[in-house]
């Protein structure tokens, strides 16, 4: 049996998160310690002036982190903390969060974020940047490769 970690597996990994199926959250890349997650930017999401609203960003940057300290080191991981900085309000069609391991040690791993939007155009815009600090909380093992965490 392939107990590979991979994108395919990972996308299990989210979609048992309900939090994530209830904001639409799909994962698009993942691997060599790095994830890409990306959000529609539905009406429903946004704030009142008509941005993303700064606690979808936060679970954006929190996920993609997490995700991508997971591609690295297994997926015994939880974010022990992380900080984000708003550059710009955050709007368009698609909200996308590509984070990546800085390093990944024994019990921690140090993880960047950068969140862009994407206009229908396809043009994208920086609008914040976070840094995270991933606990490993147990070492990845062939057998528990298989099983989905929430």
């Amino acid at each position: 049996m392939d107990n590979t970690l991979d994108l395919p597996l990972a996308r299990k990994v989210l979609a048992a998160q309900p939090f994530s199926v209830l904001l639409g959250a799909r994962l698009t890349t993942f691997g060599d310690g790095e994830a890409t997650l990306e959000l529609d930017l539905r009406e429903d999401l946004l704030q009142q002036h008509g941005f993303a609203h700064g606690g979808l960003l936060g679970y954006a940057a929190d996920n993609a982190l997490s995700f991508a300290a997971g591609a690295a080191v297994g997926f015994g991981v939880m974010t022990a903390g992380f900080t984000i900085d708003f550059l710009r309000p955050a709007k368009g069609e698609t909200l996308r969060a590509h984070a990546r391991v800085i390093r990944a040690g024994r019990t921690r791993a140090v993880c960047r974020c950068d969140l862009t939007t994407v206009a229908a155009d396809g043009t994208t815009t920086l609008c914040a940047v976070a840094q995270g600090s991933i606990a490993v909380t147990e070492p990845a093992r062939d057998s528990e490769r298989d099983a989905p965490r929430p």
